[in-house]
């Protein structure tokens, strides 16, 4: 990639200039540098919030990412909105999937996506394509790569209300050929976390914990002729046996699928569930090589601090990943663009430092208005139909509702909450109700465990 041919480290040393916060210039010196951003981590959210801060002239932009070949464990689908919105390549699309099939723990199969129009589908891609591509696009617009792990972070105790005072990254910048990283400092104006759920940003921000899941996912080969059932074709099994709260899945990449699943209840148990979601899937993937194995772990909800000063978390790092579909990509890549517009835009080409106060009265309520309701609905479901055998049951038996498949491929498709028919949400809710008895009635009971001490850990 072109990342990799031009990444550099870079210390920067600060110098006398003249900043504002609230409109009152604390001075040194005539303003004579540009201000200093350092964005830490290269997925989604870092990329697309690097993009941002690196078209501004005013403003000096450094991406720091420990690993720039990283293909996080990942189920990879992306929304077809996020195509035109992010100005993406079809080339970052693996697959288009146009149907999806929804399996019951008794088995029973759900055929959906004969609402979708002929020009919509769910985009399948692979981390390490898509992510690539947006770190590139950062470099273009002229952000500085810097391929190192970030050690710490020394934030001063009057950063919240002194704009004279910056912020000293300690990184090991990493050099190819080498297997130890040469220690490095960074001191920036401001810094955007995007570093994932195990979060160091978060940690020196003190931005607290969060409950999250471990998602596993094993890439297989499989034979071209099985492949071909995967052409246009996602796969999603539900049942305590894949997963006690979450599914298990099948998606299709470039020339292999992905096979995996995640929980938060019961993660010592995530290779059990591993090894159902295989036998499940059966005679599809019989056969097929193990390419590659991946582990990673998935917030749950928000942390409850995402701005300190001027340190604003985005991404995994600030907890956005939606519960029920468990997704990421697209509020990871939005989240950053977010970020990143309100600060520039509060910077005012680089005359003035933001307030925590205006960083979160713009990015984080924008943010929340306008994706608040998704997560809170997604959180609802996922309580109500991810509980029990019997409500995972009813939930699959949903899926034959042609409105039920239109509300979700829209909401999903489009990022809107969708569903505005009345009298259509009435009769819904009768049906929900008849598929939730009819569920509990057939289902088997759930396997019962417990893990008192692994379910108190927290990131």
């Amino acid at each position: 990639m072109k990342l990799l041919a031009c990444v550099i480290g870079a210390a920067c040393v600060s110098s006398g200039s003249s900043y504002a916060i609230n409109n009152k210039f604390v001075s040194s010196t005539a303003l004579s540098a540009k201000l200093k951003v350092a964005v830490v981590g290269g997925g989604p959210s870092g990329a697309c919030a690097a993009e941002i801060f690196a078209q501004d002239k005013s403003i000096e932009t450094y991406m720091i990412e420990r690993k720039f070949d990283n293909a996080k464990p990942c189920g990879g689908a992306i929304p077809l909105c996020m195509l035109g919105e992010f100005d993406l390549p079809e080339s970052v699309v693996d697959r288009k999937v146009r149907k999806m099939k929804m399996i019951s723990p008794s088995n029973e199969e759900v055929d959906i996506g004969d609402t979708l129009k002929a020009d919509e589908f769910i985009g399948m891609c692979r981390r390490e394509i898509l992510d690539g591509y947006l770190r590139d696009r950062a470099v273009e617009y002229g952000a500085t790569p810097i391929n190192g792990l970030v050690t710490s972070i020394d934030i001063p105790s009057t950063h919240k209300t002194d704009p004279t005072q910056q912020y000293t990254i300690s990184y090991q910048k990493f050099t190819p050929g080498k297997s130890v990283g040469t220690p490095e400092k960074l001191v920036v104006d401001c810094i955007v976390g995007a570093d994932g759920a195990n979060s160091r940003v978060a940690k020196a921000m003190d931005a607290g914990e969060y409950n999250f899941a471990i998602a596993f996912q094993e890439r297989i080969k499989i034979s071209k002729e099985k492949m071909e059932f995967y052409e246009e074709m996602a796969e999603m099994y539900v049942g305590d046996d894949v997963s006690p709260d979450f599914y298990g899945w099948v998606f299709p990449k470039y020339d292999h699928v992905g096979v995996g699943t995640g929980t938060v209840v019961n993660r010592p148990a995530i290779k059990e569930y591993q090894k159902a979601i295989r036998a499940r899937a059966g005679s599809k993937i019989e056969g097929g090589k193990i390419i590659r194995v991946e582990a990673h772990p998935i917030p749950e909800h928000a942390r409850p601090r995402r701005v300190q000063g001027r340190i604003a978390l985005v991404g995994d790092a600030a907890g956005y990943v939606t519960k029920c579909s468990g997704e990421g990509i697209y509020f990871a890549a939005k989240s950053g663009r977010m970020a990143a517009q309100a600060i520039v835009k509060l910077m005012k080409n680089g005359s003035r430092l933001p307030t925590q106060e205006e960083i979160e009265a713009t990015y984080i309520k924008d943010y929340d208005k306008a994706y608040g309701p998704t997560y809170a609905v997604l959180d609802i479901l996922q309580k109500v139909f991810y509980s029990s055998n019997g409500a995972r049951e009813a939930f699959v038996e949903l899926c034959k509702s042609k409105y039920v498949q239109q509300v979700t491929f829209d909401s999903y498709l489009y990022k809107k909450v969708q569903g505005n028919n009345p009298l259509d949400d009435l009769k819904l809710l009768g049906t929900t109700i008849g598929c939730l008895i009819k569920g509990y009635s057939m289902a088997k009971p759930d396997k019962q465990f417990s893990n008192p001490v692994e379910s108190m850990k927290r990131l």
